[in-house]
């Protein structure tokens, strides 16, 4: 894909659109709450890519992966200039962006986690519950909610503080 948005191949650009456009516009509107600001951002993470492909590293991860980092890292400097320096405003940014973080997390982990931990968040049931459910054992179900939220509670850790973990 990256060798043929280097070439200017149009209609890679359009393959990449209809295929992460909605993902790329959910994150960044999870942030910003703002139609019009969220199209801009949208439109932005696709320009970006268009003109400059090489900003993409395949060795980095995936390419959904990147497109929405993009739209979160573009969302979240959007709201930092209409927030300003307002009071409050830095931590109404980390809750977006955590939310917008969260919600990619769990559309991007594999479907069994996924749909253990939503039987036991939407049900309201435990591990048990959850494996009767799917047909699997307590075991599993047990695995299955403890890996899903781990992958949740990594919504909560950015850069600043993996840097300041590994000084400590």
């Amino acid at each position: 894909m990256r060798r043929r948005l280097e070439s200017g191949e149009a209609a890679a650009l359009a393959e990449l659109y209809d295929r992460f456009a909605s993902l790329a516009y959910g994150i960044a509107h999870r942030v910003l709450t703002d139609e019009e600001t969220t199209g801009r951002v949208t439109r932005d993470v696709f320009g970006r890519i268009w003109a400059t492909p090489q900003s993409f590293d395949p060795d980095q991860g995936p390419m959904r992966s990147w497109i929405a980092g993009e739209a979160h890292r573009l969302a979240v400097a959007r709201l930092r200039r209409r927030e300003g320096t307002a009071a409050g405003s830095a931590e109404r940014i980390r809750t977006a962006s955590t939310a917008a973080r969260a919600d990619y997390i769990v559309t991007a982990m594999p479907a069994p986690l996924r749909e253990a931990l939503e039987l036991a968040r939407g049900g309201r049931t435990d591990y048990r519950e959850v494996a009767r459910e799917l047909g699997i054992t307590d075991a599993e179900a047990r695995r299955r909610l403890r890996l899903g939220l781990q992958l949740l509670a990594s919504a909560t850790t950015y850069p600043d503080d993996v840097r300041r973990e590994q000084r400590v």
